[in-house]
Parts: C-alpha cells; sequence; structure tokens
C-alpha cells in the first residue's frame, strides 16, 4: 500500500496552467501540488521560441517553462516530477482522491486538471513502425536529425504551418500535405509559410502510408490525391505529424461534462460539472489554445478554487461560530 498525503489542492500537469494555477494557489497560502510526468512545462517544452506572450518578445520555451516553474515553488508551491496520475475520483465525503502509478494517493478538497493533450495520429500503416526512425510529432525534438534532408509535414492548422516554417532551418526541403485547398492556420503564419522557398505545399492530398528502406528508416510516402483518387510516392526520410491532439481528460474517474471531443466544459469560474474539479488550459473547451489562455484559465481556476475551499469550511462550521 502506498503512501497518503494531505493538500488543500492538487494540480494533475505541470504544463503553463498547472504551474500557474500553482503559483496562485500558493500566493493564496494554500497547501498545494503539481503533479507532472515528465519535466515542467508541457507544450512550452515542445516550442523552440515563444513570441506571443507579453512582455517576452523573444523566449525560448524551455526557458519560459523554467521561469514559470521557479516562480511556482517561489510562492510555495511544490512540483513534483516523474509521478504518472492514473486517477482523480471524488469519494462520498466530498474529497478527491488522486492516484498514482506508483501507488501514492494525494487526498484534497479540490483538484485542477492541468494535464494537457497527446498528439493525435494519423492511423496509417508504417506510422507507428517508422516512430522514431523518420516519423516524428515534435519538430523541436528531432528537427536537428534532418540536416540537408527532404522531408513532409502533415496538417493545416498553426502547428503544421508554424512547425514547418521552423523545420527549414534543418531540412533542405519541406512538404506541408493537406487534404484541403486550403490552411486553418492564422494569417500571419500563412504569409511566412509562403514566402518561405524551402516549403512546397501538397493540396487536396492524404498521406496513406509511410514505407521503410532496407535499414529500417522512412524511404517515401503514398500519398492519394482527394479529388481524383491519383495516387503517386514522395521521397522523403522524415514525416511530422501535425493534426491535432486529445485533451488528457482519460484519468478522470467520475463522469464530467464534456463536448464530442473529449473537452471538458466548465462555467465562468472553470469549474467542471463536478463541484470541486476545476479545469484549465488544453483540456478544456474554448476557442483557442495558447499560453496566455493558459494561464487566464488556470488564474481563475486557483482563484476560484481558493473561494470554493472557504464556501467549503464555511458550510462546515457549527451555526453560530465565529
Amino acid at each position: 500500500m502506498g503512501q497518503t498525503y494531505e493538500y488543500d489542492i492538487v494540480i494533475v500537469g505541470a504544463g503553463p496552467a498547472g504551474l500557474c494555477a500553482g503559483m496562485y494557489a500558493g500566493r493564496g497560502m494554500l497547501k498545494a501540488v503539481v503533479l507532472e510526468r515528465g519535466a515542467p512545462g508541457g507544450e512550452l517544452l515542445n516550442t523552440e521560441v515563444i513570441e506571443d506572450y507579453p512582455g517576452f518578445e523573444h523566449i525560448l520555451g524551455y526557458e519560459l517553462a523554467q521561469k514559470f516553474s521557479d516562480h511556482a515553488v517561489k510562492f510555495g508551491a511544490e512540483v513534483r516530477t516523474g509521478v504518472v496520475v492514473t486517477s482523480v475520483r471524488k469519494r462520498d465525503d466530498g474529497m478527491f482522491e488522486t492516484r498514482t502509478e506508483g501507488g501514492e494517493t494525494f487526498v484534497s478538497p479540490v483538484a485542477i486538471v492541468t494535464a494537457g493533450g497527446t498528439p493525435v495520429r494519423l492511423g496509417i500503416p508504417g506510422e507507428l513502425e517508422y516512430a522514431g526512425k523518420g516519423v516524428s510529432y515534435c519538430a523541436v525534438c528531432d528537427g536537428a536529425f534532418f540536416r540537408n534532408q527532404t522531408i513532409a509535414v502533415v496538417g493545416g492548422g498553426d502547428a503544421a504551418v508554424e512547425e514547418a516554417d521552423y523545420l527549414t532551418r534543418y531540412a533542405e526541403k519541406v512538404y506541408v500535405i493537406h487534404r484541403r485547398d486550403e490552411f486553418r492556420a492564422s494569417r500571419i503564419l500563412q504569409e511566412r509559410l509562403f514566402a518561405n522557398p524551402k516549403i512546397e505545399v501538397v493540396w487536396n492530398t492524404v498521406a496513406e502510408r509511410a514505407v521503410g528502406d532496407a535499414q529500417g528508416l522512412l524511404h517515401h510516402l503514398e500519398l492519394r490525391d482527394v479529388n481524383t483518387d491519383a495516387k503517386r510516392e514522395l521521397a522523403v526520410t522524415g514525416l511530422f505529424i501535425f493534426v491535432g491532439f486529445r485533451p488528457n481528460t482519460g484519468v478522470i474517474a467520475d463522469h464530467v461534462d464534456h463536448d464530442e471531443m473529449g473537452y471538458l466544459r466548465t462555467d465562468w469560474s472553470m469549474m467542471t460539472s463536478l463541484p470541486g474539479l476545476f479545469a484549465a488550459g488544453d483540456v478544456r473547451v474554448q476557442i483557442t489554445r495558447q499560453v496566455t489562455t493558459a494561464v487566464g484559465d488556470a488564474t481563475t481556476a486557483a482563484i476560484a478554487a481558493e473561494k470554493f475551499l472557504k464556501a467549503r469550511e464555511d458550510a462546515a462550521k457549527p451555526v453560530g461560530a465565529a
């Protein structure tokens, strides 16, 4: 039987939202812990440069992540890394139990889920076989391995367009494969991409198979034109997939209201349909998913959680007690 710990607030995930929530909880003199399976920072660690966070015209992703973590710890939050959360469940007494793969249990009257999301796979033959051998979901992590090579990016949103532009600092040629005839990415990102001579867009096309060579490395893609069904091969040694991601909400053991994609629905205070369970950042339903929205959500969630705890404490006092 693993050890049990008691906190005022347990925060699941140490991305921008989780670290911001931890910082505000610490400032509120609450006993808070932020649980993270990897290193603090979340998606910041997969982004080389941040240029749209107020106060930082240009800062490396990992540097901003470190600043967030240091700030949270400075104000009293405890950040635990290497902790894999397996479930968050509300007990009959109103307390939450957050259980981990290591057998530990964290008990708290409030829980804030800031667990981010997981990249969506294409689901094509060869994708898993060549993962780490040419197929990647992180340009910053793996881009340097493809110096002077020809690679492909699949997707049409902000992530795909931005990362394709980033990958040209390593690759000799970058194909962007998109199933439609226009991108969903923001206009400024599209302008940068179209101005980059190393990038060629392959419209109305899908990748149907990743094929390797005799050495077990990615060799080419099998493509299909969605309008004509014409098929062809595209010689590339790298495939970067940016077609979205799914929210990491599977750890919530109770039923909580969510949309068709699994994103949590919250009220104005970031509380979910389960009283005492808050959500912030990429796990909740919202229009855009940026660092700024993540920390905005987290600020609201942490302050609302503090008020929830106060109301809970007041309700538990005997009638007439000060």
